[in-house]
């Protein structure tokens, strides 16, 4: 089932923060309590299910022979992405440098969206910046992503 929707949250001051149900649902199991979090791009985290993880592994191994930026980027990516707990409440705790990298603050909001195959964790601040910068342009993006809309 694709990912989807923005939600609002709060981020404790441990730095946890609730993973909405339909989503939860999605990353967790009875049988995989854990969930991935890794670098993204433009100062976000993204989160994966353990097979989630597994996929996106298989799609970067592809990349590792594209040269020195590749093999520097997959060192970055798997240096900083880490397998977290999901306690009984339905929340993780995002690691500190995890945190730092993506501005979260505690006891702040910030914004979880769903992305298909993943979820994604923004500061509050730099989402909205980032819709307001390229939500009027959505008709555009998806012209020149992917040609003729079929609807």
């Amino acid at each position: 089932m694709a990912l989807t929707g923005t939600f609002n949250k709060i981020l404790d001051g441990k730095r946890r923060l609730a993973i909405p149900k339909r989503l939860k649902e999605e990353l967790v199991n009875k049988e995989f309590t854990q969930i991935y979090i890794a670098p993204g791009t433009e100062s976000s985290l993204l989160l994966f299910s353990e097979k989630g993880f597994e996929q996106q592994a298989q799609r970067l191994k592809e990349y590792s022979r594209n040269g020195p930026e590749a093999a520097q980027y997959l060192r970055l990516y798997y240096s900083r992405a880490e397998k977290v707990e999901v306690d009984s409440q339905g929340r993780i705790c995002i690691p500190e440098r995890l945190a730092e990298l993506a501005s979260l603050e505690a006891k702040e909001e910030v914004v979880l969206i769903g992305v298909q195959d993943h979820a994604e964790i923004w500061s509050s601040t730099r989402w909205n910046s980032y819709l307001n910068n390229h939500g009027p342009h959505f008709d555009e993006m998806a012209a020149q992503a992917f040609g003729q809309m079929p609807w």
